[in-house]
Parts: structure tokens; sequence; C-alpha cells
């Protein structure tokens, strides 16, 4: 299974008119978080029935995959790295986490972040430091901080909350909508899966700054007489 039937595979799954309507939904115009990226028009599962057919894929036909234009061909790269991460000894599941990390610029959209965040990197540090998690959160990228949001899923399904939080301090104020819906949806994630005592009382700390996008997704679990509590300034 080589790197080239994969991808005339691909093309021969392309719809143009579904590619147009995704070019739209993931902001690839000019000055939109996606400027630029190429789609096929070809659906996640049919992806995945892709990927899993290409599994065995080498790690450096993942990279030419990674750098491409096409997002298609990224979030494939991604799902086999996944597949291959499950089923990799520890020190391959290193040199995935490693190519993960060198390619955080070709992990440019959200999709691609939170479908393999937490599977590869959240995943891979469930029993190792942490840092790298905090540099990538003070980093200038949005897919980079987003990375690093979305990593911490894996801890808050292992019960921690302790890195979920931290980095929800440092990027509380963040002016971009993505990072805002992130944090936002990983303290409801911490409030429902944990504890929602330690979502409340980052809450009851921020609340009154926070921005309202971030604070509509912490809430949404919340009774009609907590949500207007919390949206009160």
């Amino acid at each position: 299974m080589s790197l080239n039937n994969l991808k005339k595979e691909l093309e021969q799954l392309a719809n143009p008119k579904q590619a147009t309507l995704l070019q739209r939904f993931f902001k690839t115009g000019k000055g939109e978080y996606g400027e630029g990226d190429v789609f096929l028009g070809i659906k996640v599962p049919v992806q995945r029935s892709v990927a899993k057919k290409y599994k065995d894929l080498s790690l450096k036909d993942v990279q030419e995959l990674l750098k491409s234009k096409i997002h298609e061909h990224r979030l494939i790269a991604l799902l086999i790295m996944m597949q291959k991460f499950d089923r990799a000894e520890d020190d391959e599941k290193k040199q995935i986490f490693e190519l993960y990390l060198k390619n955080t610029n070709n992990i440019n959209n959200w999709d691609l972040i939170d479908l393999s965040a937490p599977n590869i990197v959240g995943n891979y540090l469930l029993d190792k430091d942490r840092g790298i998690l905090y540099k990538l959160a003070k980093s200038k990228s949005i897919w980079e901080k987003r990375i690093s949001v979305l990593a911490t899923f894996k801890f808050i399904a292992n019960g921690e909350v302790k890195d979920t939080l931290a980095i929800a301090e440092i990027l509380v104020n963040d002016k971009h909508d993505l990072i805002q819906k992130a944090i936002g949806w990983m303290l409801r994630e911490l409030g429902k899966r944990v504890s929602q005592a330690d979502e409340e009382k980052f809450l009851k700390k921020h609340y009154k700054t926070m921005p309202r996008t971030m604070l509509r997704y912490a809430i949404e679990r919340f009774d009609n007489k907590k949500k207007e509590f919390y949206m009160k300034k």
C-alpha cells in the first residue's frame, strides 16, 4: 500500500461540491484562520476507512502527507499515526509523539487537533512530565495553543484536572474564539466528568472578566439559575 496509491484513491473519492462547502465551513478564505487550506470533499468516515487500509504506511510517508496542502491528506496522516500509536511499543510511541510536535504548523485546523491531540499528545504524556504543554500554551500559534488545551482531554478522562485548570489560567483572556471555545469545552468536560466544584472554583475567579464565548461553553450543562448567575458580569 504505497503513498501514491493512497493519493490516487483519494482523488477518485473527491467530491468537488462537498469540497466547496467544507472550504467555507473551515474558513479557508483570505485572512481567515484556515486560509489556503484545500479540500477534496471526502467525508470523515470514508477517510477513516482509507486510513485503516493504509495503516502500515511508513512514518516517512506519513510526514509527506502532513506536509500536504490538502486537508484530507493531513487528516489521514493523523489517523494513521493514531493507529500506529495504539499498537506501538514505547520507543515508537515516542517517535510518533515527536513527529507530531515537529508538525504542529501542519496540524492547522481545529478538526485535525480535536481528533488527534488527546489521543497522541495527551495519551503519551499521561505518565510523563507535561512541561511541553505549557510551552505550547504560551505560543503565538493558535494551533499550538489549542493542542495544549485539547491534549488535557485525555487527562480529564483519567480523572485529572490540574493541568487543564493551569492551562485555562494561562489562556483565560485569549482573544481568539477557537481558543475560547476550547477552554470552555474542557472546563465543561472537567465539571461533567471529574469535579463540578473545581470547575466552579475556576469560574467564580474569572467569570466577570473571561470572554463570554468561553463562559457560555463552560456553563452549557448548568441549570438556568446557575447560568443566569454566571452570565451576569
